[in-house]
């Protein structure tokens, strides 16, 4: 703890108050005793109210917070504070959170605790920045008996909390059934081909099936219709390829377009590790960051600790390099998710970057549609600039449609969609594939 003292409001008062009295001997000379007298007095009093306040026990305060705090979502922080002195304490308080990466409300708070007593208040925090950060110590200006000084104290230890994406919708998975998630996520089921499926059992036909799933010797046997129940192939393997160059930096709403991605990756991870699938991640474009595909619930925790705290940097993406460490690292045939931001200079190396990875494996090139494109497309045309800019926007479009088209050709598939449309998008194309037997 370090503390300082500093004068009050008060204090300037009764020495401003001070100073005009000290004109009236300037008047009357024969006051300047009693002058001296109100000095001497007024220095006493302030110099006893100093040494209180410095023998005053400095306070405790304590701190609850939840060691990890979603991205976005307002939360609470508790502080209690402790009065171990015989005497109440005035302060006002206010606690140095990570301004950088966070918002609060409701601070200061202006307290007082009573003699031996404790008093607590919640302020709201909402982290706007992923990552590991520290709460460095509260601030305490603690008043003296007669509120003519004020000392500052730096009280508590440095706590470190981490701010991971948001996990709402995950919470929400664990709580609901499968079919309503889906519903409410907007992710579609369609009728299986039944091509690529693991069989699973035998069941009477039902109103819907495919005729290709009626077992004719069951039928035969049995006298009615019997069909073929099949189950998504298991043990198969998503790589997510992970853009972290500068254009992923971009903002349409509270949230980056990195971490829509990061949202989307953390969504789609948990659908595939429920479907019994294996999932990996690799980052690129900033900092590189690799994790093995593997199964099983405790991926997800893995996942996310290894993401949480990744930021885009300020470098172009490399998507070749990209491609070529997944191959190296990543032999098993397996779906490729690349989320990325696309330009029109990207097509050349990120054609090559999809070729190459097509030879082993199924790529899906998830990409972040700026939804201020399709603003310029709604607005009405009233002048010769907003008509230039609508034809500008349309050729834009247009090129970058046959950017993804030629993307198409080569194997890939690919999603152009709003940041905020991408989670739901990925698990539709990934159950698609899935009961189709692509992967």
């Amino acid at each position: 703890m370090r503390f300082s003292f500093s004068p009050t409001l008060r204090l300037l008062r009764w020495l401003a108050g001070w100073t005009l009295l000290g004109l009236v001997p300037a008047v009357w000379p024969e006051l300047t005793g009693f002058w001296l007298l109100v000095s001497g007095l007024l220095f006493v009093v302030a110099a006893w109210d100093a040494v209180l306040l410095r023998r005053r026990p400095p306070l405790t305060v304590e701190r609850g917070i939840a060691p990890v705090l979603p991205l976005g979502v307002w939360r609470a922080v508790r502080l209690r504070v402790v009065n171990a002195d015989e005497r109440p304490a005035a302060l006002t308080l206010f606690d140095h959170y990570p301004t950088a990466a966070a918002e609060a409300t409701e601070l200061p708070q202006r307290l007082i605790v009573a003699a031996g007593g404790w008093a607590e208040f919640d302020y709201r925090l909402r982290p706007v920045t992923r990552g590991a950060w520290t709460f460095p110590f509260t601030q305490v200006l603690l008043e003296s008996p007669r509120g003519w000084w004020r000392r500052d104290d730096r009280l508590g230890e440095p706590e470190r909390v981490r701010i991971y994406p948001n996990f709402a919708i995950i919470a929400q998975d664990i709580r609901l059934t499968a079919d309503r998630h889906e519903a409410l996520l907007g992710i579609h089921r369609r009728r299986r081909r039944g091509e690529g499926q693991t069989f699973l059992q035998l069941r009477e036909y039902r109103i819907g099936d495919s005729l290709r799933q009626i077992d004719w010797k069951a039928t035969a046997r049995t006298r009615k219709l019997i069909a073929r129940d099949y189950q998504d192939e298991r043990n198969q393997t998503v790589l997510f390829l992970l853009d972290c160059g500068r254009r992923m930096r971009a903002q349409d709403d509270a949230l980056s377009h990195f971490d829509h991605a990061l949202n989307a990756l953390i969504l789609l991870a948990y659908v595939a590790l429920r479907q019994g699938d294996a999932v990996g991640m690799h980052s690129f474009g900033g900092e590189r960051r690799w994790l093995a595909p593997r199964a099983g619930p405790g991926m997800l925790a893995t996942l996310i600790n290894g993401v949480y705290d990744l930021q885009p940097g300020l470098e172009p993406p490399d998507y070749a390099d990209a491609a070529q460490r997944a191959l190296t690292r990543q032999r098993k045939r397996a779906l490729i998710v690349l989320l990325t931001n696309l330009r029109d200079e990207d097509q050349d190396e990120l054609q090559a970057a999809v070729a190459l990875l097509r030879r082993r494996h199924l790529v899906l090139i998830a990409n972040l549609r700026e939804p201020v494109l399709d603003e310029l497309l709604a607005r009405p045309i009233h002048d010769l600039a907003r008509a230039r800019l609508y034809a500008t926007t349309c050729h834009y479009l247009l090129h970058r449609e046959r950017v993804q088209e030629e993307l198409r050709q080569q194997g890939g598939i690919v999603l152009d969609v709003p940041p905020d449309q991408l989670p739901a998008a990925m698990v539709n194309q990934y159950l698609d594939l899935k009961r189709g037997g692509r992967l």
